[in-house]
C-alpha cells in the first residue's frame, strides 16, 4: 500500500511515517513530564518533502491536543492540581495563543528566536544554581494578585506557544514554579491544563485556513496519546525530583536546537552580508 497517496502526501514513505509516528510517542512523554516534546514532533514532521512549515505547526497542534488532553485528565485524578488558578489562566492562554497563530501567518518566528534562547539560558542557570526550588509549593502572591499574574504570563505564553510552540510546557512549568512558587508536580499538573488550551487556540486558528492534515495528524495523535499516558503516570510516580532533572535535559535541549536556528536564520545571513560588503 502507498501510504504516501493515502494520506495526501505522494512522496511520504513507511520509512518516514514510522519515525514520525516515533517521534510523536517520545514528544508526548516528555510533553507530559515539563513540555517541551515539540522539539521532537514540529521537526519530525517537517521530514515530510513538501510540506509547508505552517502546515507541519497544524498537524503538531491536532496531534498534541489530544496528548495534552490525556496528560490533563491523568494529572487532574491524580495530583489534584488547584483549577482556580489553572482555569482562569487556561482561558486567558488560549486568546494569546490564537492571537501568537494570527502573527505566525504574517510574521517568520526568527525574528523572536534570539529573545527565546537568552530567556532559556537564563531558566537554566536559574535551575541548576537553585536546587531547592520547585521541591515544595510555596506561593509567592495571595488572592487577586496570584491569579492576575498567573492570567499575564498565561497571555505571554500562550502568544508564545501560537507563534512558534516548542518549549511551551517547559516556559509554564518553570512560570508556575519560580514566579509563583508551586513544586515541580502541581506545577506540570497546571501546565498540562494551560497548554492544552493554548494548543487549542492555535488550532482554532489554523482549521480555517485549511493547514490541518487531518489523517497524518489523526495518526500522530494516537501515539502522542500513548506517550503523555505514560510521562504523566511516570511524573506523578516519581515526583519533583525526576520532573526537575528531565526539565533540566529539556531546556538545554531547547537552548541547543533554538540556538542552531538562530545561526543559521540571524547570526549567518548577517555575516554572509557583511562578508559581502566588504
Amino acid at each position: 500500500m502507498d501510504i504516501g497517496s493515502v494520506l495526501g502526501l505522494e512522496q511520504l514513505t513507511w520509512g518516514t511515517l514510522i519515525l514520525i509516528v516515533i517521534a510523536a510517542f517520545a514528544a508526548g512523554w516528555i510533553d507530559a513530564v515539563v513540555g517541551g516534546g515539540g522539539l521532537l514532533q514540529l521537526p519530525a514532521l517537517l521530514l515530510i518533502p513538501g510540506i509547508s512549515p505552517i502546515q507541519a505547526l497544524a498537524t503538531n497542534k491536532l496531534a498534541s491536543v489530544f496528548g495534552t488532553a490525556t496528560s490533563s485528565v491523568t494529572y487532574y485524578g491524580r495530583a489534584k492540581p488547584d483549577i482556580r488558578t489553572a482555569l482562569p489562566m487556561a482561558a486567558i492562554a488560549l486568546v494569546g495563543s490564537f492571537g501568537g497563530a494570527a502573527v505566525a501567518t504574517v510574521l517568520p518566528a526568527a525574528a523572536f528566536k534570539p529573545i527565546i534562547v537568552v530567556a532559556l539560558l537564563a531558566v537554566a542557570l536559574f535551575t541548576a544554581f537553585r536546587p531547592q526550588m520547585g521541591a515544595a509549593t510555596k506561593l509567592r502572591f495571595s488572592g487577586h494578585k496570584h491569579h492576575i499574574m498567573a492570567g499575564l504570563a498565561g497571555l505571554v505564553i500562550g502568544f508564545y506557544d501560537g507563534l512558534i510552540g516548542p518549549g511551551t510546557g517547559t516556559f509554564l512549568v518553570i512560570t508556575l514554579v519560580a514566579l509563583l512558587g508551586y513544586d515541580f508536580l502541581q506545577a506540570s499538573a497546571k501546565a498540562k491544563i494551560v497548554n492544552l488550551a493554548t494548543n487549542t487556540g492555535a488550532l482554532l486558528l489554523f482549521i480555517p485556513h485549511g493547514a490541518v492534515l487531518w489523517l497524518l495528524g489523526g495518526i500522530l495523535a494516537v501515539a502522542n496519546v500513548a506517550g503523555s499516558y505514560l510521562g504523566s503516570r511516570m511524573a506523578i510516580s516519581k515526583g519533583t525530583t525526576f520532573i526537575r532533572v528531565v526539565f533540566l535535559v529539556v531546556v538545554v535541549a531547547l537552548i541547543a536546537k533554538l540556538g542552531v536556528d538562530v545561526w543559521n536564520e540571524n547570526i549567518a545571513p548577517a555575516l554572509a552580508a557583511l562578508a559581502a560588503v566588504r
